[in-house]
């Protein structure tokens, strides 16, 4: 069996992209989404994919590089979307800004299609994302990393490497477009893949493998705390779903306590609020007459009343 037959078995085992399902594919002409599109047309058909393609119009090639993805769906005979959003005025997180964009249209057009939404990350770039979340947030959130599953968000590619996408291409006669930003140092993800990661495969051969198994084996493990957790928020300890006790509260181990008050944050605001578990200890000490209130940032704040806790924004 060559490579890419590989590949593709690997894929349909892994059970993201089952037959029947609508899928949007994000492409953005590089190598991981090429391959990511071609394996789905095998596995689902043509008919079932939207490939969907977001021109930024950053860069003096993003034309060009939309033109790659109309010329690559083309010949795989799959539907393409493009969406060309006004890049917003002013300061601010133009990466960040960028991936809102996506995966905003990306939703909205699985939505309509009921169906689900498949991107290209690798194995490469979950080492990437361990690292840098390690880095920049104080949270077991970042020893996580990606799941293969986000609701219906898919990453069937997560077991796969670079090399071995790239491979996949070459083998297939599938052409990409490389992104010169992704070499540019200015970006923190850029200075995680080619000085860090870098580094750490010189330190020990199989450090990319060593921290995928962490995470691997740090998310079978954080089943068992959600379902913990699950329990003292969800009407099993007496009170009403969501909430608890602050008596209750205090009787919990600090980690699980941590843990309760960052799930409060979490379902309060409708994602994660970083850094709320950091505030644990205060919630819990919050007078149990009256009410009382505390910001746990992210614009959600604790609010006790008559001796319960819940979270608001």
């Amino acid at each position: 069996m060559d490579a890419s037959e590989g590949m593709l078995e690997a894929v349909r085992e892994g059970g993201l992209l089952p037959p029947g399902t609508p899928l949007v594919a994000m492409l953005s002409g590089g190598r991981d989404s090429v391959c990511l599109l071609d394996l789905a047309v095998r596995l689902l058909g043509p008919e079932a994919i939207t490939a969907l393609h977001v021109n930024y119009g950053l860069r003096d090639d993003a034309d060009a590089d939309e033109a790659h993805c109309a010329a690559l769906s083309a010949r795989l005979g799959v539907r393409l979307q493009v969406e060309r959003p006004r890049r917003p005025q002013g300061p601010g997180n133009l990466q960040a800004w960028a991936r809102d964009v996506r995966y905003a249209a990306a939703a909205r057009i699985a939505l309509a299609a009921d169906g689900l939404i498949a991107t290209g990350h690798t194995a490469d770039d979950q080492v990437e994302t361990i690292l840098y979340r390690l880095a920049s947030s104080p949270s077991r959130r970042a020893l996580l990393g990606m799941r293969p599953r986000d609701g219906k968000l898919v990453r069937p590619l997560l077991t796969v490497t670079r090399e071995e996408t790239t491979a996949y291409c070459e083998e297939r006669g599938l052409e990409w477009r490389d992104d010169p930003s992704n070499a540019e140092p200015r970006y923190a993800r850029n200075r995680v893949r080619h000085g860090l990661a870098r580094a750490l495969a010189e330190v020990h051969p199989a450090a990319a493998a060593n921290v995928l198994r962490t995470a691997e084996l740090l998310r079978d493990e954080a089943e068992i705390l959600d379902s913990l957790v699950a329990a003292e928020l969800d009407g099993t300890n007496g009170s009403p779903r969501g909430t608890i006790e602050l008596d209750r509260l205090a009787e919990l181990p600090p980690a699980l306590r941590r843990l309760v008050v960052q799930q409060l944050a979490d379902r309060a605001a409708g994602r994660p609020v970083a850094g709320a578990a950091r505030h644990a200890e205060e919630v819990a000490a919050l007078r149990r007459t009256g009410i009382a209130m505390l910001d746990l940032g992210g614009g959600v704040r604790a609010i006790a009343e008559r001796g319960v806790l819940r979270a608001e924004r």
